[in-house]
């Protein structure tokens, strides 16, 4: 993943449009990353910002490395992002520190093979090639998959890949599987005879993270407290309305109502104060990363959290 690039030209690349828009003197505006598919559509669907008190200005990214890219860049105040995107980037210096979480079982990020694969364990997998984003929750899948299944990092061939080339290279056979995440996981199933060979269950924290820079910590504190107090209302309010949030979801991602479904219904993100397991959690997933060399050493998890914003 590459970090600190904070030129026009790149953060134009990374999808930010409108972070240098604003004139001097205009009032504070809460500037959000997403992910397409992500905080945004929930918060539309349940209504939670439509008083506008908070004003806020969306930017969606392609995934988790670009938005954190933005975010230490300073384009972006705040952005959705999961656990091991975040271990990564902080490992490569970003500052900014998590605000709020969800946890779920993990189900939702996957590791697809072919239908007619003859692979039935991670092991059957060895010599074999695995598409995924370097860094991203789908890599981590991946490590702590041949971890358990014994094998060495030489018994894999993991091939980096943004979401939509992973697809293109999976649907081609030029990959053998893909590690991935949310509708990718479902869409594949739905539209191109993927057959899961395991989930995230009982190798993933299921942790996902709401990230804001330090300065926005500083001096946005009061705009970020308003939103994460709505945020946590709508995340409690799509678990409850898992249909309506679907049609909003679909609307939002171009995805088809049943696979919106299903993938949220496998998601089921609830929200949860950071403490004490959260953290050693994090220090889970940054050691294993460590470990396999991912990251270039082992540091300190607990710097990455600020929990004064638990409610």
């Amino acid at each position: 993943m590459t970090l600190g690039f904070p030129t026009r030209r790149r953060l134009a690349a990374l999808g930010v449009s409108a972070a240098f828009a604003r004139p001097a003197g205009a009032s504070p505006v809460l500037r959000l990353g997403d992910q397409k598919g992500g905080t945004r559509s929930l918060m539309a669907a349940s209504g939670v910002l439509d008083d506008a008190e908070i004003p806020v200005e969306w930017n969606i990214f392609a995934a988790a490395a670009p938005l954190l890219e933005a975010l230490n860049a300073g384009a972006i105040d705040c952005g959705g992002v999961g656990d091991a995107p975040f271990a990564f980037a902080r490992a490569a210096g970003v500052r900014a520190r998590i605000i709020a979480a969800t946890r779920s079982s993990g189900s939702s990020t996957a590791l697809l093979v072919q239908e007619n694969s003859t692979a039935q364990s991670f092991a059957d997998l060895k010599g074999r090639s695995i598409g995924t984003g370097r860094g991203s929750v789908g890599h981590y899948l991946v490590v702590a998959a041949r971890e358990r299944a014994g094998l060495a990092p030489a018994d894999i061939r993991l091939v980096f890949l943004s979401p939509a080339d992973a697809k293109a290279a999976f649907v081609s056979g030029a990959i053998d599987a893909w590690s991935t995440w949310s509708q990718y996981v479902y869409l594949a199933l739905a539209q191109n005879k993927a057959r899961i060979l395991l989930d995230g269950r009982g190798l993933m924290s299921g942790l996902s993270y709401c990230v804001a820079t330090e300065r926005a910590i500083a001096e946005k504190r009061d705009l970020l407290k308003a939103f994460i107090r709505r945020l946590r209302a709508a995340q409690i309010w799509g678990l409850a309305n898992v249909d309506a949030y679907a049609a909003a979801w679909a609307n939002e991602t171009g995805v088809p109502y049943e696979v919106s479904r299903e993938t949220l219904n496998a998601q089921g993100f609830a929200p949860v104060p950071i403490d004490a397991q959260m953290i050693a959690d994090q220090q889970h997933t940054v050691d294993l990363y460590a470990r396999e060399g991912v990251l270039p050493g082992r540091y300190d998890a607990s710097a990455g959290f600020d929990a004064s914003f638990n409610v």
